[in-house]
């Protein structure tokens, strides 16, 4: 009998998710057969003449045009990738190729901390000599023994990092020093991180400082023959041991409540609690002018001496004061909230108006409402680009300040959600300036910023990741604004070497999305030449009645049941491989900006795929994230 052929699409290895269509069997009541693997299907013709009469039965064409709704939808990217091995690059690569590679993520911020250490080291040693040679300090040392040059080397090493603590916390000299070319040498966006470093580095040698004195203090005893007593009032009944022992109280309550875990949880806490460093510095100063210990012969200091803690103080600290000269003239700017808007799972949009203001995508501020408290000062990523006449914040509310701003601010997210289970309420404005919530009038705001942060830099590549877990996505949410003015010309910057732009979000819930779809919707219907891919990833373990009724709108449909968006949602986590993986293969020879703003397990594993898929001559992964 004649035979006529014909290609079905295959069952591809590359599925994107569970819920991914593409590759299913056709249903139960095709009456042809199906061999789902891409194979060629032999069909009887109708009769002997009619071999050249295409043979595609309704429910046939139906199935393949669904098939390819489905396959269309699934973004570039994603759908042109086979699994990813999960090996990275491979080659045989000589030690110039591997210093090339680390230096991209790796080697500045590793020699920054390299020197940072060295010199720690340099000025340990040089303390200890200079101690245990010094001609003047002959009876100290026939005293004390060698626990003395000890501590004094400790002290000379804490004083050295004085010099450094306080400069990470200057956010505008941070900010102006990014746009110099020392920002290539010096890891600026990993400020905090080094402002952590030195505190470790100031308990470190605060214990080897006290623990030396300690000893110290015991030979004392026994050298007056006073015993336990001269201990006791070498510690207690002295300057340099009293202002000593309320220096270390001081120091265990900020590092306490500095704890990672401790200042997300208790952020009040910790901000309070870390002011303690102004009387911490002040009894500093005072800890050295007491001259417990006498050199052998003149110049003799007294207690009339100044200290040399300010020496070294000095510098970080004018630059510190400078900062908050500057905060209170910027808060003293007309700021106003011109709109509030309540958005689903508890994020509250806050629109602001300030005079002298300029921004930039990426950025961010530091927000004070005097009504909720009148010292702290929390940040928060703008959400608005460049070209809007406002600023934006997206503020999830989860601690103690953000609670208690909504509220400020005319939000009641109980009474929402409890509305939500009846009507299906989403996103509603609570009030602008000109039109306050009822009973309220909106609250005085101030605004300190914006700073830079790694999220600035987007410009600067060819390729841009941006890769945003839950609230994490603001960031991006101003770049991607930014991008969209761009794509419309209505953007007064000049034209940047940025190419394309892959977005992804990772989200718990369903509701977390919703404030972000009409930027999203508006990305897509505007991006005519492929320039932006959208990526949403949702993690949440879902109810089997809500998987059923996704499955039944996802069928042919040509945009996605939960976003509306014509790029679908995938359900689980992202496969990291295959997405470099892709990126590499799409953009060969190509410099490419990873950048982050989320929980730290996602940004680990980034941070690890960025390495792992950057080759020396080829495309390289620079990775950013986000530290406040």
């Amino acid at each position: 009998m004649p035979t006529k052929t014909l290609v079905l699409p295959g069952r591809s290895r590359s599925r994107v998710s569970d819920m991914d269509f593409k590759d299913r069997s056709p249903p139960p009541d095709s009456i042809f057969p199906y061999r789902g693997d891409g194979q060629v299907l032999t069909m009887p013709a109708r009769s002997a003449g009619d071999t050249n009469i295409p043979l595609t039965p309704a429910p046939l064409a139906a199935h393949a045009a669904k098939h390819k709704v489905e396959r269309d939808r699934i973004q570039p990217l994603m759908r042109s990738l086979q699994w990813a091995s999960g090996e990275g690059p491979q080659g045989a690569w000589g030690m110039i190729d591997r210093i090339k590679v680390w230096m991209v993520n790796e080697g500045g911020k590793r020699m920054f901390f390299g020197v940072f250490v060295l010199l720690h080291i340099i000025v340990l040693l040089f303390g200890l000599f200079n101690y245990q040679l010094k001609d003047n300090l002959t009876n100290a040392r026939a005293t004390f023994g060698v626990t003395y040059p000890i501590a004094r080397s400790a002290a000379l090493t804490l004083h050295v990092d004085i010099i450094f603590i306080l400069f990470p916390v200057c956010r505008n000299f941070i900010s102006m020093l990014r746009r110099t070319p020392l920002n290539q040498i010096i890891p600026f966006d990993k400020n905090i991180t080094f402002h952590k470093a030195v505190a470790w580095s100031i308990c470190f040698f605060t214990f080897v400082h006290i623990a030396a004195h300690m000893v110290n203090f015991a030979r004392f005893g026994m050298a007056t023959n006073t015993g336990f007593k001269g201990f006791l009032l070498a510690n207690f009944a002295t300057g340099p041991g009293l202002t000593g022992w309320f220096m270390t109280v001081f120091l265990v309550i900020m590092v306490w409540y500095a704890m990672e875990k401790r200042r997300r949880a208790h952020f009040e806490r910790f901000w309070y609690t870390h002011h303690l460093f102004i009387p911490f510095f002040i009894l500093w100063q005072l800890h050295g002018m007491f001259c417990m210990i006498q050199p052998d012969r003149p110049p003799y200091c007294s207690w009339t001496t100044i200290g040399v803690f300010w020496k070294y103080w000095l510098a970080g600290g004018v630059v510190w004061v400078s900062e908050r000269i500057l905060r209170e003239v910027r808060s003293r700017h007309v700021t106003y909230i011109s709109k509030v808007i309540q958005h689903p799972s508890m994020v509250v949009e806050l629109q602001i108006k300030k005079e002298r203001t300029k921004t930039q995508a990426g950025q961010y501020i530091f927000i004070n409402c005097p009504e909720v408290s009148h010292f702290q000062w929390h940040p928060f990523t703008l959400t608005s680009a460049p070209e809007e006449d406002y600023i934006s914040v997206h503020i999830r509310v989860v601690g103690d300040f953000t609670k208690a701003l909504a509220t400020a601010v005319g939000c009641d997210f109980d009474r929402k959600e409890k509305s939500e289970k009846g009507s299906g309420d989403g996103t509603r404005v609570i009030g602008t300036a000109q039109n306050p919530p009822l009973n309220r009038v909106l609250p005085r705001i101030m605004i300190d910023g914006p700073f830079g942060s790694a999220s600035e830099d987007y410009l600067n590549f060819e390729v841009a990741l941006l890769v945003g877990g839950g609230i994490g996505v603001t960031p991006f949410a101003s770049i991607l604004k930014s991008i969209w003015y761009r794509m419309n010309n209505l953007s007064r910057e000049k034209r940047t070497r940025l190419s394309k732009v892959y977005f992804v979000w990772v989200i718990r819930d369903f509701g977390m999305a919703e404030w972000f779809h009409s930027l999203l919707h508006a990305i897509e219907e505007q991006d005519t030449e492929g320039r932006i891919e959208i990526n949403i990833y949702l993690t949440t373990k879902m109810k089997e009645d809500d998987m059923n009724n996704i499955i039944v709108q996802e069928v042919g449909a040509e945009r996605d049941a939960i976003t509306s968006l014509r790029a679908p949602t995938h359900y689980g986590r992202p496969n990291w491989d295959r997405v470099f993986q892709g990126i590499v293969d799409k953009h060969p020879d190509t410099d490419a900006g990873v950048f982050f703003c989320g929980p730290p397990p996602i940004g680990k594993d980034l941070h690890i795929m960025s390495n792992k898929y950057t080759t020396p001559n080829g495309t390289r992964f620079f990775y950013g994230k986000e530290n406040f």
